[in-house]
Protein backbone atom coordinates (compact mmCIF):
# COMPACT_ATOMS: atom_id res chain seq x y z
CA UNK A 1 0.00 0.00 0.00
CA UNK A 2 4.26 1.99 -0.98
CA UNK A 3 1.19 1.30 -2.01
CA UNK A 4 -1.36 4.60 -3.09
CA UNK A 5 0.06 8.63 -3.96
CA UNK A 6 -0.58 11.80 -5.78
CA UNK A 7 1.45 14.26 -7.77
CA UNK A 8 0.35 17.85 -7.98
CA UNK A 9 -0.07 19.16 -11.48
CA UNK A 10 0.52 22.68 -12.69
CA UNK A 11 -2.82 23.91 -11.41
CA UNK A 12 -2.52 22.32 -8.01
CA UNK A 13 -4.93 19.46 -8.65
CA UNK A 14 -3.48 16.15 -7.52
CA UNK A 15 -3.28 13.32 -9.96
CA UNK A 16 -2.67 9.77 -8.93
CA UNK A 17 0.82 8.41 -8.61
CA UNK A 18 1.82 5.47 -6.52
CA UNK A 19 0.93 5.70 -3.24
CA UNK A 20 2.47 4.92 -0.94
CA UNK A 21 1.37 4.20 1.75
CA UNK A 22 4.82 3.82 2.71
CA UNK A 23 4.40 1.33 0.85
CA UNK A 24 3.40 4.14 -1.09
CA UNK A 25 5.89 6.87 -2.19
CA UNK A 26 5.33 10.59 -1.93
CA UNK A 27 4.31 12.32 -5.12
CA UNK A 28 6.88 12.60 -7.85
CA UNK A 29 8.23 15.96 -9.04
CA UNK A 30 5.58 17.85 -11.01
CA UNK A 31 6.53 18.18 -14.69
CA UNK A 32 9.86 16.61 -13.90
CA UNK A 33 10.89 19.39 -11.53
CA UNK A 34 13.80 18.46 -9.43
CA UNK A 35 14.19 15.06 -10.97
CA UNK A 36 17.32 15.89 -12.85
CA UNK A 37 16.43 13.30 -15.43
CA UNK A 38 13.78 14.70 -17.70
CA UNK A 39 10.62 16.70 -18.02
CA UNK A 40 8.27 14.06 -16.69
CA UNK A 41 6.05 14.18 -19.71
CA UNK A 42 6.65 10.59 -20.74
CA UNK A 43 7.90 11.30 -24.24
CA UNK A 44 10.63 8.64 -24.15
CA UNK A 45 10.62 6.00 -26.83
CA UNK A 46 12.06 2.54 -27.45
CA UNK A 47 14.14 0.92 -24.77
CA UNK A 48 13.84 3.90 -22.39
CA UNK A 49 10.05 3.75 -22.36
CA UNK A 50 9.97 -0.01 -21.91
CA UNK A 51 12.47 0.17 -19.08
CA UNK A 52 10.53 3.00 -17.43
CA UNK A 53 7.27 1.08 -17.51
CA UNK A 54 9.00 -2.00 -16.14
CA UNK A 55 10.56 -0.03 -13.27
CA UNK A 56 7.26 1.68 -12.46
CA UNK A 57 5.48 -1.69 -12.42
CA UNK A 58 8.21 -3.10 -10.16
CA UNK A 59 7.69 -0.21 -7.76
CA UNK A 60 3.92 -0.76 -7.65
CA UNK A 61 4.41 -4.50 -7.08
CA UNK A 62 6.76 -3.68 -4.20
CA UNK A 63 4.26 -1.35 -2.56
CA UNK A 64 1.38 -3.80 -3.01
CA UNK A 65 3.19 -6.21 -0.67
CA UNK A 66 3.46 -3.69 2.18
CA UNK A 67 0.32 -4.79 4.04
CA UNK A 68 1.06 -8.52 3.73
CA UNK A 69 4.62 -7.79 4.86
CA UNK A 70 3.28 -5.89 7.85
CA UNK A 71 0.99 -8.80 8.72
CA UNK A 72 3.97 -11.15 8.61
CA UNK A 73 6.02 -8.77 10.76
CA UNK A 74 3.28 -8.70 13.39
CA UNK A 75 3.70 -12.47 13.81
CA UNK A 76 6.98 -11.83 15.64
CA UNK A 77 6.98 -8.17 16.70
CA UNK A 78 4.64 -5.88 18.58
CA UNK A 79 3.20 -2.98 16.56
CA UNK A 80 5.35 -0.29 18.16
CA UNK A 81 8.51 -2.36 17.84
CA UNK A 82 7.76 -3.21 14.21
CA UNK A 83 7.20 0.40 13.14
CA UNK A 84 10.22 1.70 15.07
CA UNK A 85 12.57 -0.96 13.70
CA UNK A 86 11.12 -0.45 10.23
CA UNK A 87 12.09 3.21 10.32
CA UNK A 88 15.53 2.55 11.81
CA UNK A 89 16.45 0.05 9.08
CA UNK A 90 15.10 2.30 6.33
CA UNK A 91 17.04 5.26 7.74
CA UNK A 92 20.27 3.25 7.68
CA UNK A 93 19.76 2.43 3.99
CA UNK A 94 18.54 5.92 3.04
CA UNK A 95 21.23 7.66 5.05
CA UNK A 96 23.88 5.45 3.48
CA UNK A 97 22.67 6.37 -0.02
CA UNK A 98 22.56 10.08 0.79
CA UNK A 99 26.09 9.92 2.22
CA UNK A 100 27.48 7.83 -0.62
CA UNK A 101 26.12 10.25 -3.20
CA UNK A 102 27.22 13.26 -1.10
CA UNK A 103 23.75 14.80 -1.22
CA UNK A 104 23.81 18.17 0.58
CA UNK A 105 21.56 18.70 3.59
CA UNK A 106 18.38 20.55 2.54
CA UNK A 107 18.11 24.22 3.43
CA UNK A 108 16.34 25.19 6.63
CA UNK A 109 13.40 26.51 4.64
CA UNK A 110 12.57 22.89 3.75
CA UNK A 111 12.87 21.40 7.23
CA UNK A 112 9.25 22.06 8.21
CA UNK A 113 8.00 20.37 5.06
CA UNK A 114 10.28 17.39 5.60
CA UNK A 115 8.94 17.14 9.15
CA UNK A 116 5.41 16.81 7.72
CA UNK A 117 6.63 14.06 5.37
CA UNK A 118 8.39 12.30 8.25
CA UNK A 119 5.40 12.57 10.58
CA UNK A 120 2.77 11.61 8.01
CA UNK A 121 4.46 9.13 5.66
CA UNK A 122 7.32 7.65 7.68
CA UNK A 123 5.85 7.44 11.20
CA UNK A 124 2.11 8.21 11.20
CA UNK A 125 0.89 6.08 8.31
CA UNK A 126 2.93 2.96 9.20
CA UNK A 127 1.96 3.21 12.88
CA UNK A 128 -1.76 3.68 12.28
CA UNK A 129 -2.01 0.99 9.59
CA UNK A 130 0.01 -1.45 11.70
CA UNK A 131 -2.36 -0.92 14.63
CA UNK A 132 -5.28 -1.47 12.25
CA UNK A 133 -3.78 -4.70 10.89
CA UNK A 134 -3.75 -6.19 14.39
CA UNK A 135 -7.50 -6.72 14.02
CA UNK A 136 -8.38 -5.98 10.37
CA UNK A 137 -7.49 -8.15 7.40
CA UNK A 138 -5.07 -6.92 4.76
CA UNK A 139 -7.85 -7.16 2.16
CA UNK A 140 -10.13 -4.90 4.21
CA UNK A 141 -7.29 -2.44 4.85
CA UNK A 142 -6.24 -2.38 1.19
CA UNK A 143 -9.73 -1.36 0.09
CA UNK A 144 -9.93 1.47 2.64
CA UNK A 145 -6.42 2.76 1.94
CA UNK A 146 -7.19 2.56 -1.79
CA UNK A 147 -8.93 5.86 -1.11
CA UNK A 148 -5.56 7.54 -0.46
CA UNK A 149 -5.12 9.10 -3.93
CA UNK A 150 -8.57 10.71 -3.69
CA UNK A 151 -7.83 11.96 -0.17
CA UNK A 152 -4.53 13.43 -1.33
CA UNK A 153 -6.22 15.09 -4.30
CA UNK A 154 -8.89 16.66 -2.09
CA UNK A 155 -6.34 17.98 0.43
CA UNK A 156 -4.24 19.35 -2.40
CA UNK A 157 -7.22 21.22 -3.83
CA UNK A 158 -8.15 22.64 -0.43
CA UNK A 159 -4.55 23.71 0.27
CA UNK A 160 -3.94 25.36 -3.11
CA UNK A 161 -7.41 26.86 -3.62
CA UNK A 162 -7.68 25.26 -7.07
CA UNK A 163 -11.11 24.84 -8.65
CA UNK A 164 -11.33 21.45 -10.36
CA UNK A 165 -14.32 20.52 -12.54
CA UNK A 166 -17.51 19.22 -10.95
CA UNK A 167 -16.68 15.72 -12.19
CA UNK A 168 -13.65 15.71 -9.90
CA UNK A 169 -15.75 16.20 -6.77
CA UNK A 170 -18.47 13.80 -7.93
CA UNK A 171 -15.87 11.07 -8.45
CA UNK A 172 -14.11 11.85 -5.16
CA UNK A 173 -17.35 11.74 -3.16
CA UNK A 174 -18.48 8.56 -4.92
CA UNK A 175 -15.22 6.82 -4.07
CA UNK A 176 -15.40 7.97 -0.46
CA UNK A 177 -19.01 6.81 -0.15
CA UNK A 178 -18.17 3.40 -1.62
CA UNK A 179 -15.37 2.87 0.91
CA UNK A 180 -17.52 4.09 3.80
CA UNK A 181 -20.35 1.69 2.88
CA UNK A 182 -17.84 -1.15 2.56
CA UNK A 183 -16.24 -0.51 5.94
CA UNK A 184 -19.56 -0.17 7.77
CA UNK A 185 -20.93 -3.31 6.11
CA UNK A 186 -17.80 -5.32 6.89
CA UNK A 187 -17.71 -4.07 10.49
CA UNK A 188 -21.25 -5.13 11.32
CA UNK A 189 -23.02 -1.79 10.93
CA UNK A 190 -20.56 0.49 12.72
CA UNK A 191 -16.99 1.64 12.22
CA UNK A 192 -14.47 -0.43 14.16
CA UNK A 193 -11.36 0.87 15.91
CA UNK A 194 -9.30 -0.49 13.00
CA UNK A 195 -11.40 1.55 10.58
CA UNK A 196 -10.74 4.71 12.60
CA UNK A 197 -7.01 3.97 12.49
CA UNK A 198 -7.19 3.52 8.71
CA UNK A 199 -9.12 6.74 8.11
CA UNK A 200 -6.69 8.65 10.34
CA UNK A 201 -3.83 7.09 8.35
CA UNK A 202 -5.40 8.40 5.15
CA UNK A 203 -5.41 11.96 6.47
CA UNK A 204 -1.88 12.06 7.87
CA UNK A 205 -0.36 10.31 4.85
CA UNK A 206 -2.23 12.54 2.39
CA UNK A 207 -0.89 15.59 4.22
CA UNK A 208 2.61 14.17 3.90
CA UNK A 209 2.12 13.48 0.20
CA UNK A 210 0.85 16.99 -0.52
CA UNK A 211 3.84 18.47 1.26
CA UNK A 212 6.12 15.97 -0.49
CA UNK A 213 4.76 17.12 -3.83
CA UNK A 214 5.73 20.69 -2.99
CA UNK A 215 9.22 19.67 -1.86
CA UNK A 216 9.71 17.62 -5.04
CA UNK A 217 9.85 20.95 -6.88
CA UNK A 218 13.16 21.64 -5.12
CA UNK A 219 14.81 18.21 -4.89
CA UNK A 220 14.43 14.74 -6.45
CA UNK A 221 11.56 12.74 -5.02
CA UNK A 222 13.77 9.98 -3.61
CA UNK A 223 15.67 12.61 -1.62
CA UNK A 224 12.39 13.90 -0.15
CA UNK A 225 11.54 10.50 1.32
CA UNK A 226 15.20 9.82 2.10
CA UNK A 227 15.58 12.94 4.23
CA UNK A 228 12.13 12.34 5.73
CA UNK A 229 13.23 8.89 6.88
CA UNK A 230 16.48 10.26 8.28
CA UNK A 231 14.62 13.03 10.11
CA UNK A 232 12.39 10.42 11.77
CA UNK A 233 15.36 8.35 12.92
CA UNK A 234 15.74 9.88 16.45
CA UNK A 235 12.07 9.17 17.17
CA UNK A 236 12.39 5.64 15.78
CA UNK A 237 15.44 4.91 17.94
CA UNK A 238 13.63 6.20 21.02
CA UNK A 239 10.54 4.17 20.08
CA UNK A 240 12.61 1.02 19.69
CA UNK A 241 14.27 1.53 23.06
CA UNK A 242 10.89 1.94 24.75
CA UNK A 243 8.94 -0.74 22.88
CA UNK A 244 11.35 -3.66 22.62
CA UNK A 245 11.61 -4.30 26.40
CA UNK A 246 7.81 -4.38 26.72
CA UNK A 247 6.73 -6.19 23.56
CA UNK A 248 7.56 -9.83 22.96
CA UNK A 249 9.85 -10.60 20.04
CA UNK A 250 9.65 -13.96 18.27
CA UNK A 251 12.02 -14.26 15.33
CA UNK A 252 10.57 -16.43 12.60
CA UNK A 253 11.10 -16.56 8.86
CA UNK A 254 7.84 -14.68 8.33
CA UNK A 255 8.46 -11.97 10.92
CA UNK A 256 12.02 -11.25 9.77
CA UNK A 257 11.05 -11.27 6.08
CA UNK A 258 8.11 -8.97 6.80
CA UNK A 259 10.28 -6.51 8.74
CA UNK A 260 12.94 -6.43 6.02
CA UNK A 261 10.37 -5.97 3.30
CA UNK A 262 8.45 -3.06 4.83
CA UNK A 263 11.62 -1.25 5.90
CA UNK A 264 14.17 -1.74 3.11
CA UNK A 265 11.89 -2.33 0.14
CA UNK A 266 8.55 -0.61 0.80
CA UNK A 267 9.93 2.44 2.54
CA UNK A 268 12.96 3.16 0.38
CA UNK A 269 14.25 0.85 -2.38
CA UNK A 270 10.82 0.50 -3.97
CA UNK A 271 10.69 4.27 -4.22
CA UNK A 272 14.03 4.39 -6.01
CA UNK A 273 12.82 2.23 -8.90
CA UNK A 274 9.46 4.00 -8.89
CA UNK A 275 10.94 7.46 -9.29
CA UNK A 276 13.36 6.25 -11.96
CA UNK A 277 10.42 4.82 -13.87
CA UNK A 278 8.53 8.07 -13.47
CA UNK A 279 11.49 10.01 -14.87
CA UNK A 280 11.56 7.79 -17.97
CA UNK A 281 7.85 7.63 -18.85
CA UNK A 282 6.32 10.57 -16.96
CA UNK A 283 3.63 10.93 -14.31
CA UNK A 284 0.50 10.23 -16.41
CA UNK A 285 1.62 6.87 -17.82
CA UNK A 286 3.21 5.59 -14.64
CA UNK A 287 0.23 6.62 -12.53
CA UNK A 288 -2.06 4.42 -14.60
CA UNK A 289 0.01 1.39 -13.53
CA UNK A 290 -0.46 2.37 -9.88
CA UNK A 291 -4.21 1.91 -10.22
CA UNK A 292 -3.63 -1.84 -9.99
CA UNK A 293 -2.04 -1.65 -6.53
CA UNK A 294 -5.11 -2.23 -4.31
CA UNK A 295 -6.17 -5.18 -6.45
CA UNK A 296 -2.65 -6.64 -6.27
CA UNK A 297 -2.77 -6.38 -2.48
CA UNK A 298 -6.06 -8.29 -2.50
CA UNK A 299 -4.34 -11.05 -4.51
CA UNK A 300 -1.40 -11.20 -2.06
CA UNK A 301 -3.75 -11.33 0.91
CA UNK A 302 -5.25 -14.54 -0.45
CA UNK A 303 -2.06 -16.08 -1.88
CA UNK A 304 0.33 -15.29 1.01
CA UNK A 305 -1.93 -15.00 4.04
CA UNK A 306 -4.75 -17.37 3.14
CA UNK A 307 -7.41 -14.74 3.79
CA UNK A 308 -10.91 -15.29 2.47
CA UNK A 309 -11.91 -12.49 0.15
CA UNK A 310 -15.45 -11.07 0.57
CA UNK A 311 -17.17 -10.29 -2.72
CA UNK A 312 -17.55 -6.67 -1.65
CA UNK A 313 -13.77 -6.17 -1.47
CA UNK A 314 -12.82 -6.40 -5.17
CA UNK A 315 -16.08 -4.69 -6.17
CA UNK A 316 -15.38 -1.72 -3.91
CA UNK A 317 -11.74 -1.61 -5.01
CA UNK A 318 -12.84 -1.50 -8.64
CA UNK A 319 -15.28 1.37 -7.91
CA UNK A 320 -12.51 3.32 -6.19
CA UNK A 321 -10.13 2.72 -9.12
CA UNK A 322 -12.71 4.05 -11.58
CA UNK A 323 -13.21 7.14 -9.39
CA UNK A 324 -9.46 7.74 -9.24
CA UNK A 325 -9.24 7.51 -13.03
CA UNK A 326 -12.05 10.06 -13.36
CA UNK A 327 -10.35 12.50 -10.96
CA UNK A 328 -7.12 12.15 -12.93
CA UNK A 329 -8.79 12.91 -16.23
CA UNK A 330 -10.90 15.76 -14.87
CA UNK A 331 -7.84 17.25 -13.16
CA UNK A 332 -5.87 17.24 -16.42
CA UNK A 333 -8.81 18.75 -18.31
CA UNK A 334 -9.05 21.48 -15.67
CA UNK A 335 -5.35 22.18 -16.06
CA UNK A 336 -5.63 22.46 -19.85
CA UNK A 337 -8.67 24.74 -19.52
CA UNK A 338 -6.72 26.96 -17.13
CA UNK A 339 -3.82 27.10 -19.60
CA UNK A 340 -6.14 28.22 -22.39
CA UNK A 341 -7.63 30.94 -20.18
CA UNK A 342 -4.15 32.24 -19.40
Amino acid sequence: MRAENSAIDADGVAVTAPQSHPGTPPPPPPSGAGSGTGNGTGTGTGTGTGTGLLLAALGVATFSLTFPGTAWGLEGFGPWSLVSLRCVLAAVVAGGCLLALRVPVPGREHWAGLAVVAGGCVLGFPMLTTLALESATTAHSAVVVGLLPLTTAALSVLRTGARPPRAFWIAACTGAAAVLVFTVQQSGGALSRADLYLFAALLVCAAGYVEGGRLASFMPGWQVIGWGVVMALPFAVAGSALALPHEAVRLTAHSVAGLLWVSVFSLFLGMLVWYRGMALVGVPRASQIQLAQPLLTLVWSVALLGESLPVAAPVTAAVVLVCIAVTQRSGRRGARRGDRQR
